[in-house]
Order: C-alpha cells, then sequence, then structure tokens
C-alpha cells in the first residue's frame, strides 16, 4: 500500500507543542537495544538538526514577517523533535562508544543509499564517500579498545565489519576537489533529492558532533584523531552539499526538507524494533505530515508550482539499516585507490592533492595512522571485525 504525505492528514499545528514531561523520554538501553535502533536514533538527530538550521537561514533571508513568524512557530517544534530525538541517546556510553554509533550510520546508511541510488554520478559520490567513513570506524575502533579497554563489536553487534577502508590519511584533498556537480532538479528522481539531503544532514551532524567533542578529551592521541576525521567531515559536508542543485528556490528546498522528514519517519517507522521508539518515529511523522501541508501551501502561493510536479507521487521503499557486507567488499576490492580531481575521480595521486598532502602533513605522522601503531604496541595487534573473512583489500598490519 503506498502512503502519500501530500494526501495524508497531520497533527494541526497547535497541538504539537509539548511540556516537558512528554520531552523527558526514557533513553534506550546500550547493552539491550537494537544496535540500528541507535542508528536510527543519530540519522534523526542530524535530520531534525538540518532542519533548523535550514530554517533559520531561511528566516534570515524572508523579508516577510508572517513568513518569518510561521517559519519559527514550526521551527520550535522542530526544535522538540530534536531534543526528544537526541535525548533517546543513553547518558551512560561514552562519547567513544556513540562515535563508533556515529562511523555505523555513516557506512550503513550511506551504503544503503548507494545501492538505491538511480543516478550513475550520484551512486558514485556515495561509493566513494563511504569507503572513508568505514576507515574511520576503524580507526575510532582502535582508539576505543586503546582508552577504554573496550571492543567495538559491543556496539556494532557484528552487523557491520569493522575493518580499514581507504587510509583516512588520504582523505585530506585539496578543498576545490571536494566539490561535485550538483543534480539538475529539472530532470533528476524525486528520490535522488532525499537521498543527497539525507546524507548530507547526517554527514553535517557527525561533523558538529566531533567538533565538540573533540577537544573534551585529555588524551592527546583522542584529541588529535577527532581533530583529523572532523576536519575530513568538512570536506564530507562539502562532497555530498555540492550535489543537490542550488538552483531551487527558498520554498523548493523547504518541500523537500518536509517531505524528507515525512519520508524518514516513515520509513523508521515501519522498521523500527524498539515499541516506545517506534511510537514516538508515528507521533513524529504525524506532526511532519502538518509541516509538509503548511510548506506546500508557501510552495503554490510563492513558487507557483504544485508540490507534484517535484515530489514523488508516494513514498519510496523505506529506508532500511541493514548489513551491507558483500557491498562494502566489492567497493574495498575495486575502488579504494580512488581520489577525487575537479568533480571527478582518479586512480592516482595528481599534483593537487599531493601539494595538500604535503601542506597538511607538515612532515609527520596524522593521528589516524599512530592510533593504530599506539594499539599495536599496547594490544600486541590491531583491532579489527572481520567476520566475513579477511579483508578484499589485502591490507595487512603495517601496510599503512
Amino acid at each position: 500500500m503506498t502512503f502519500d504525505p501530500l494526501r495524508e492528514r497531520g497533527i494541526p499545528l497547535d497541538d504539537q507543542l509539548r511540556n516537558w514531561r512528554e520531552l523527558n523520554v526514557t533513553p534506550i538501553d546500550p547493552d539491550h537495544a537494537d544496535p540500528y535502533t541507535r542508528c536510527r536514533i543519530i540519522t534523526m538527530n542530524g535530520i531534525e538538526t538540518e532542519a533548523v538550521l535550514f530554517s533559520h537561514q531561511f528566516a534570515r533571508h524572508c523579508p516577510d514577517l508572517e513568513i518569518r513568524q510561521q517559519l519559527a512557530r514550526v521551527r520550535y517544534i522542530e526544535a522538540q523533535q530534536q531534543k526528544v530525538v537526541n535525548w533517546l541517546l543513553p547518558g551512560v556510553a561514552s562519547v567513544l562508544e556513540t562515535t563508533i554509533a556515529y562511523e555505523q550510520v555513516a557506512v550503513d546508511l550511506t551504503a544503503w543509499v548507494a545501492r538505491m541510488e538511480p543516478d550513475p554520478y550520484l551512486k558514485q559520490a556515495y561509493q566513494f564517500g563511504v569507503l572513508e567513513d568505514f576507515d574511520h570506524l576503524y580507526r575510532y575502533a582502535n582508539l576505543y579498545e586503546m582508552i577504554e579497554h573496550r571492543k567495538a563489536e559491543k556496539i556494532v553487534d557484528g552487523l557491520t565489519e569493522v575493518m580499514p577502508g581507504r587510509p583516512t590519511y588520504r582523505h585530506h584533498r585539496d578543498p576545490m576537489d571536494n566539490v561535485r556537480q550538483p543534480y539538475d532538479r529539472s530532470i533528476t528522481e524525486p528520490l535522488s533529492r532525499l537521498h543527497a539531503l539525507t546524507v548530507m544532514s547526517a554527514e553535517q551532524q557527525t561533523m558538529n558532533f566531533y567538533n565538540n567533542v573533540g577537544p573534551l578529551y585529555m588524551e592527546p592521541i583522542a584529541r588529535q584523531l577527532y581533530q583529523e576525521i572532523a576536519l575530513i567531515e568538512e570536506e564530507h559536508v562539502t562532497h555530498y552539499e555540492s550535489l543537490v542543485d542550488p538552483g531551487e528556490s527558498w520554498w523548493e528546498m523547504l518541500l523537500n526538507h518536509e517531505y524528507n522528514e515525512c519520508y524518514l519517519y516513515y520509513s523508521f517507522m515501519e522498521t523500527e524494533s524498539d515499541p516506545k521508539v517506534k511510537n514516538i518515529w508515528e507521533l513524529h511523522l504525524g506532526m511532519e505530515l502538518e509541516h509538509l501541508r503548511l510548506a506546500a501551501e508557501l510552495f503554490r502561493r510563492f513558487d507557483g508550482r504544485d508540490p507534484d510536479q517535484v515530489l514523488a507521487p508516494a513514498l519510496p521503499p523505506p529506508v532500511t539499516f541493514e548489513p551491507n557486507k558483500g557491498y562494502l567488499r566489492d567497493l574495498l576490492a575495486t575502488q579504494i585507490d580512488l581520489t577525487t580531481l575537479g568533480t571527478g575521480y582518479v586512480g592516482e595521486a595528481h599534483e593537487r592533492f599531493t601539494r595538500m598532502q604535503e601542506a597538511v602533513m607538515g612532515g609527520e605522522q596524522p593521528a589516524s595512522e599512530r592510533v593504530i601503531e599506539d594499539n599495536r604496541a599496547i594490544s600486541g595487534r590491531e583491532y579489527r571485525l572481520e567476520t566475513e573473512g579477511p579483508s578484499p583489500a589485502g591490507l595487512q598490519p603495517g601496510s599503512h
């Protein structure tokens, strides 16, 4: 049965405000929760944060008081949604445990999007990025074992493998080479719009999280690793946001944001295993249906088009968190040596890449390499979780 958010009735905006008791949700149990429940929570936190930030930017460029007031009303509800979603994460989890969960999101969400993306150029962008997040997971897992003396399989639960991807030191590119060609809004599939907005929002949240928590560590290697990977997340946000057609009007962007929130809340409601969390997804979907209706009214009024001209006639198949081990292994075997040049991809280092590497490294080994060496020295070997056998990339200890 198809679900068309434009045809569904949501919760009236006047009925969406919640009090403190309603906002004070019970967090998930980190020892018993489905790892993918945690992934859905982290994803929706990024989506809601992007919704709030986008609304603020829209308001700063909008001269109409009435519209700014409407944006503010909806934005406050979005901010409440973000608090509920983010506060589902348990306070007993360490920052590093949450970090590993963030990277599990980046790996399995981006891999799923890449598998489902119909546009070959956009698909390649997701395939390129996921091999870098895959390596970040490996670096943080080794840091986790080294300073907390625990293993990442406790968090990823064998659903996502932990082993080297494209080496993190090779992610530092000239900023010019992080900008991709955008999709063409006049011909692109509606699904491609949703994919780009989803992955951009998730990466933006990861960047912000690392920016904030990195300097809170005392261990020098932890501080340095977060700083290095946070800079790469800046590159990833540039990479993914540049896929979105900048010619979209503010009204069209607002419509896409609200439709995407409906899509993701519906997806997670359909696939959620935790009944209490599922109830939150269902409640928030009811709220977002009204937000979409209001955005659609503005789109008709100021853009002069009907929302059906740009949105899918019904929601695509649900976004699904699931293991992507075989898909990722295929990418490791075929794309690990890629880097970017202009808006495309090449298999060899080039002058601009080499120049950037020399400038950023400054003749020193980066933290992403040292954390592996340090953990080998302490634990006797590096940490990996290779549930399907040895890495197809043939990366052995000491090969980086």
